[in-house]
Order: structure tokens, then C-alpha cells, then sequence
């Protein structure tokens, strides 16, 4: 059995300042800066309005005047986040971050006492965070939907088989998952309102439509998924500087410099070159800014990282008050990768390769490299033939 813990209206809340800040308020949030002017979370208050996620901030302000737009805060978000892992771990879970914290119930069924226990203990860790709803089904996408029928310190539980449960859901539960968001629309114009309705179609009729993605979605409404994929443990290394004006300029590549510096010296790196980090921003006039950078081979030499993260301070939104950046994931020990990998012998090559996988999985996931797998090859549809499972390799 999969957990599933979800926050709702998680970067409104963090934004506001908490459950209590959105009692009877019309509230959003802001659009983001040099982005479409559409509105992100809504409260209840401005829903009752008519205002949606991504509604133009013209037709919000004009279906609701008294609407009020709160500045994103990803850092917080983020480190909402990672509270909740931290906490769900402490009960011994391994935990995927996705749409929401997920995972398997089963390796713990002896330390708690069975399915029962395991809700009694993840509901007992999240009990100070009043908005969290818990849901528990075979699979992660049937959690999910549970978690989304819960109550706050009600957890929901799917005692059937996950089709059974998901036919008669509507369809627009995939949009929760990125690649089934876009079929959403296409899917209920075709007249398919329901899971169940979906589950009932031809896999080859998906596949000539929507390809992969029409797939996964069939694959969801009857009840398969993937299992969590445990979130790698990594000590926290990071570094942070308060700034006394507000720093734009000079004076923020300055701070930046002071902060490589600290990163490397870090007692938790160990020796091992930086793959990705993370930089992030508090704002003068409020809220946050954060933005992931994945260098393209492993990075210990300060100069190096002060030349791939200078630019990106040019995307600053507003002044600075406070930098942070942090070391997202870690090489492993023994220097910065050889750069550049010059020759055309076979051993290069094969460097190469390992180097733009490792690359590729910093940015979009252990999915990012898969290898094709013949399982049957008599098969007339497509999609039975082969399947994809992640390539492993040495040094990856």
C-alpha cells in the first residue's frame, strides 16, 4: 500500500502567512515577473468569485475587485517541503518528493502494526501541519486521489482494487500528473468524462492519439503505476548571506563569490564536486526567487562556479536582502570531472556518455536515461513489445 500526504494550496498558504491569513479573504497569487499575467492559488473566499488557477489577472480582478495579490514565496515552498520528508522519515518512511510526499506503506507494517498503525503514525507526525490530508491506496496515483477526498487528521483509505475505486472519477484528476495535464481537455471533448469510462478504450486507439502519454494516462485510470522512487538522503550544504542594503549589481555577484567560497569549504561536501545547486533570493519588497542551475560537468573550483552562476543573477525579479545557495546533489569524491573530454577513442566516448546521463538525471530525474528491454516480440501492439527501464551504468 502507497502513502500519499498532500498539502493543499501550499504556496498560498506559505505565501500568505498561514491558514488563519486566508479566513474570509479573497486572496491569490501575484503572477510572476516577465511572465503571462495569470493568477496562481486562490483561496476559497476568491473561488466563491469565480477566480480559478490561471485565470488572466484582468478577468480575476474584474469577477472579484476586492481580490488581493500575494508575492510567491518558492524558497519557503520549498522548504515546507522538506520539513514534511524530514518529518515522515523520522517514522522511518522513505520518501519520494513529486506532487506531494509519497511513500510505501509495507516495510513499516511491522514496526507500527499493520496498514492501521502506519496512518495512526504518519497522522500522529503531521499533526502540526493542519492542512495536510493523508490517503492510502495500492497505488500512487489511487493515493492520490484518496488524499484528495480526505479530511484534515482523516485519512482516507482505499480498501478495493485502485480501477475499482478511480472508474468513477473524473478524468480531470490527471492533470495532476505533468505529461496526462494536456490530454484533460481533448479527453472530455471526445465525450470521456470518467477514469472508468477511459480504462474501458482500447490501449492501440490511445497510442494512435495521444502516443506515450495516452498510454500512461490508460495505464492510471486502470489502476497501474510506478512505485515511489526514494528520495536520495543528503546532508544540508549550504550557505547563506544577509545582505545590508539592498544588493543589486556588483555588490550581489560580490556576495556570490563570498558564498562559492563558503560552499566549498563546507565540512559536509567531503571532497565531492558540485553536479547541481541551487540559488536563491529573499526579496526587499517580499517574497522569494529561487532557480536551479545543473552545471554541465561535476564543479569544485570556485571560479568555474562563479562563472555559471553570475548570469543567472541577472534574472533577480527585485532587489536582494538575503543569498543562499545550496548544493542540490553531489559527485562523487575524487575532483571535478575531466573537462573538456577531448579524443575519439572508445574510453572518451564512454566518458561522455556517463557524463551528459549523470547530467541529464540531475536535471529531469532518475527517468532521464532508460534503456529498451524486449519483453514480447510477437506482440501487434507496439507498446507490449519493448518496455523502458532506467540504464544503469558505472559512474552513473
Amino acid at each position: 500500500m502507497i502513502v500519499c500526504v498532500r498539502l493543499p494550496r501550499l504556496e498560498l498558504l506559505v505565501a500568505a502567512g498561514g491558514p488563519s491569513a486566508l479566513a474570509g479573504r479573497a486572496v491569490a497569487l501575484a503572477p510572476l515577473p516577465g511572465g503571462a499575467p495569470r493568477v496562481g492559488e486562490v483561496s476559497g473566499a476568491a473561488e466563491s468569485f469565480g477566480v480559478q488557477l490561471g485565470m488572466m489577472l484582468g478577468e480575476a480582478l474584474a469577477r472579484c475587485p476586492s481580490l488581493e495579490l500575494v508575492t510567491p514565496d518558492p524558497v519557503g515552498v520549498t522548504e515546507a517541503w522538506e520539513r514534511t520528508a524530514a518529518t515522515l522519515e523520522g517514522i522511518g518512511a522513505a520518501v519520494e518528493l513529486s506532487d506531494g510526499a509519497y511513500f510505501d506503506a509495507r516495510p513499516l507494517y511491522g514496526l507500527n502494526g499493520g496498514q492501521t498503525g502506519v496512518l495512526l503514525a504518519a497522522q500522529r507526525a503531521m499533526r502540526t501541519t493542519a492542512v495536510a490530508r493523508i490517503g492510502m491506496a495500492p497505488t500512487r496515483f489511487c493515493a492520490l486521489a484518496a488524499a484528495l477526498q480526505a479530511r484534515a487528521q482523516r485519512p482516507q483509505t482505499v480498501a478495493g482494487s485502485a480501477r475499482d475505486y478511480l472508474s468513477g472519477r473524473e478524468v480531470t484528476l490527471l492533470a495532476l500528473r505533468p505529461r496526462t495535464e494536456r490530454l484533460v481537455r481533448s479527453l472530455t471533448r471526445l465525450g470521456i468524462l470518467t477514469l472508468g469510462e477511459l480504462a474501458a478504450l482500447p490501449a492501440e486507439a490511445l497510442a494512435d492519439r495521444f502516443g506515450p502519454d495516452g498510454v500512461l494516462a490508460w495505464r492510471l485510470a486502470r489502476g497501474e503505476d510506478a512505485p515511489p522512487v526514494p528520495r536520495s538522503p543528503l546532508r544540508r550544504v549550504r550557505a547563506s548571506l544577509a545582505l545590508e542594503e539592498a544588493a543589486t549589481g556588483q555588490v550581489l555577484e560580490r556576495a556570490l563569490g563570498v558564498l562559492i567560497d563558503r560552499l566549498l569549504a563546507h565540512p559536509e561536501r567531503r571532497g565531492r564536486p558540485v553536479r547541481s545547486a541551487v540559488l536563491a533570493a529573499r526579496l526587499v519588497e517580499g517574497g522569494t526567487w529561487r532557480e536551479k542551475v545543473v552545471f554541465r560537468s561535476a564543479l569544485s573550483h570556485p571560479d568555474r562556479m562563479r562563472l555559471a552562476l553570475a548570469g543567472r543573477l541577472a534574472l533577480l525579479p527585485a532587489p536582494a536582502e538575503e543569498l543562499t545557495l545550496a548544493a542540490e546533489e553531489l559527485a562523487p569524491a575524487g575532483g571535478e570531472t575531466p573537462r573538456p573530454l577531448l579524443g575519439d577513442s572508445a574510453a572518451v566516448r564512454r566518458a561522455r556518455l556517463l557524463e551528459g546521463v549523470a547530467q541529464a538525471r540531475a536535471t529531469a530525474g532518475t527517468n532521464a536515461a532508460l534503456r529498451v528491454v524486449c519483453v514480447d516480440e510477437d506482440s501487434r501492439v507496439p507498446e507490449r513489445r519493448v518496455m523502458l527501464t532506467p540504464w544503469e551504468g558505472p559512474a552513473c
